[in-house]
């Protein structure tokens, strides 16, 4: 347990808030922590007039990091009879494909992800922000890592006051997150690509193939891919190219290809649009209620974001160098959609700002982020791994980049 006392220089002028930093208890502290996220919104605004995105966790509040291998919650609780968790955050760590290359094989890092930091509106500007991230990162050198890393949206300024700012982190990489809704009517794919599913240890050995010296390509691949959550990976091709097995594939791939996986975010967690005006909720019911009535019309509907909602995300996006290959990324991407009827309202995926495959994701600008921002630091213990002084922190961006689903 570490004990901080902050101080707050506010309209009431200076005064001092002493609280306990210590390892989240789930027989104590669960009705504390989902009160202090009911008090934070998450994410950016979904829409102008004040609306804004909200999610609420499924069981237990550690639910969102148990998936990784290693994972640790932390809570600010105030010091006296009347004391409450006040703040929380979450970390995890495990070994990741740097982008670097080492001779035969790629170069894997030791990092931690912080996520999910949470402090109440009262008890906002005293410090205890910074006294969580700081124990965190203590915990992750423990823990043997090197790096440590987080993601905002680019326009969170408190948020990025606080870790380039006073925690030392580096913008590092600027994805995109986008999203399209899930319609009654079905996504129709480009005509020239072919889509098959791969099973578990196929997909395995087609990433470990492929994909190993993508950043952040996670180590236990195996673990993301046999998880419970996760809803499959599916193959595009074009031009007529015929299936024959990973063996084949492997030995002897098409031009243009693609690949991409399913993750099932519901669950874990539920989103939520809030602030919406009645005009805006009939609107969207409107759009839905023709598009059931009429399919062939082809609406583009609104889902019910007003109300607790699933969504899921499309992970480990990748496709060879050929001309079509970004055609083959809107097949695949297109069968999740499709395949998500009726069990989200939603699907996600981030990729790299240099990706060549974003262009053809179809999304709504509406409800995607563009301004998504990764920032990184070097740990000090870790030294980095690289003897030549290499930093991944302030390394160049690569076309690619592999987002985790276990930290969505």
């Amino acid at each position: 347990m570490v004990v901080a006392a902050m101080r707050d220089e506010g309209e009431e002028g200076r005064r001092r808030a002493v609280v306990a930093i210590r390892d989240y208890d789930p027989k104590t502290d669960r009705d504390g922590t989902e009160a202090v996220e009911r008090e934070c919104e998450v994410g950016p605004a979904a829409a102008a007039g004040g609306m804004s995105l909200h999610a609420d966790l499924l069981g237990d509040p550690v639910a969102r990091i148990r998936h990784s291998p290693h994972y640790l919650m932390l809570v600010a609780e105030t010091s006296g009879p009347d004391g409450r968790i006040v703040a929380l955050v979450r970390g995890t760590v495990k070994s990741v494909a740097s982008g670097k290359s080492r001779p035969g094989a790629p170069a894997f890092a030791r990092v931690g992800y912080i996520l999910g930091l949470r402090v109440a509106p009262s008890h906002r500007r005293m410090g205890i922000a910074r006294q969580l991230v700081h124990r965190l990162e203590q915990w992750f050198e423990l823990m043997g890592a090197e790096y440590a890393y987080m993601a905002t949206d680019r326009s969170n300024e408190a948020s990025l006051r606080l870790f380039t700012g006073r925690c030392g982190y580096s913008k590092f990489r600027t994805p995109s997150l986008l999203v399209h809704p899930v319609h009654s009517h079905r996504l129709r794919p480009p005509p020239r690509a072919t889509v098959v599913r791969l099973g578990a240890r196929d997909a395995e050995r087609l990433y470990r193939s492929r994909l190993a010296h993508v950043e952040f390509f996670p180590a236990d691949i195996g673990a993301v891919l046999g998880n419970a959550l996760s809803r499959g990976t599916f193959l595009a091709t074009v031009g007529g190219y015929e299936w024959g097995g990973v063996d084949r594939f492997l030995a002897c791939p098409p031009a243009s290809w693609a690949v991409a996986s399913a993750w099932d975010c519901g669950g874990v967690f539920r989103l939520q649009v809030r602030g919406a005006s009645r005009l805006r909720r009939a609107a969207a019911a409107a759009t839905r209620a023709l598009d059931r009535a009429a399919k062939w019309l082809r609406v583009p509907s609104v889902p019910d974001f007003f109300r607790p909602f699933a969504g899921w995300f499309v992970y480990g996006l990748a496709g060879s160098g050929g001309r079509d290959a970004a055609m083959a990324a809107e097949a695949v991407f297109a069968s999740i959609v499709n395949m998500a009827r009726g069990r989200a309202a939603a699907v996600a995926v981030e990729v790299a700002a240099m990706d060549p495959l974003r262009g053809r994701i179809p999304h709504w600008r509406r409800l995607s982020c563009t301004e998504d921002l990764w920032c990184m630091k070097r740990l000090g213990a870790g030294g980095g791994g690289h003897a030549d002084g290499w930093d991944w922190a302030r390394s160049a961006p690569g076309r690619s980049i592999f987002v985790d689903p276990r930290e969505v």
